[in-house]
């Protein structure tokens, strides 16, 4: 079934990250799931809109609910008038285009040493691009993180175009949720 990507309309609180105590301070939000149903897409999703009336553009993370929630940072919240515990007014539809991802910079030097992983990366989607990228963003420690490199080039030079066994959502495998909210 096609998905509805009009643009949605609601309110959301401002939640402090516990993480944030320990790098620059953010904030985040977590989308209803009416609102998250009307994305092209469970896992990570890039959106524009507006937050308080401010323009803004993000990549949404999935929160293991099949829904997902959103980074705030200190810039933005600056500029939207807003602070933790308040609750913002948000405007926010798909991007048109994903945008092309950043590419880590542990796995661009492994695809360099890899010329058939290379080619085969060259040839991916946008979206499953984002996908091997989520899925080595997403290892917990950093053992993992490297061989989900090591992996992802051998797959990709074996002619894989998507990451298998990796569910974008985190659902299925519980494995990606919104941050923890600081008291």
């Amino acid at each position: 079934m096609p998905q509805d990507t009009t643009k949605s309309r609601f309110t959301a609180p401002l939640f402090r990250s516990a993480a944030a105590a320990r790098e620059e301070p953010w904030a985040f939000l977590i989308l209803p799931k009416s609102a998250s149903e009307k994305l092209p897409r469970r896992g990570r999703t890039s959106v524009q809109g507006t937050i308080n009336g401010h323009a803004f553009q993000a990549t949404l993370e999935p929160d293991g609910q099949l829904s997902h929630w959103m980074k705030v940072s200190q810039a933005l919240l600056d500029a939207c008038g807003a602070a933790p515990g308040d609750t913002v007014e948000l405007e926010i539809a798909a991007v048109a285009k994903e945008p092309e991802p950043a590419l880590p910079p542990d796995l661009q030097q492994a695809l360099a040493a890899s010329p058939q992983a290379r080619a085969v990366w060259d040839a991916t989607t946008t979206l499953a691009r984002v996908d091997w990228i989520h899925w080595i963003e997403s290892a917990k420690q950093a053992a993992t993180r490297k061989t989900r490199i090591e992996n992802a080039c051998d797959m990709l030079a074996s002619g894989k175009k998507r990451v298998c066994c990796f569910d974008p959502s985190g659902f299925y495998s519980k494995s990606l949720c919104a941050p923890e909210a600081a008291d």
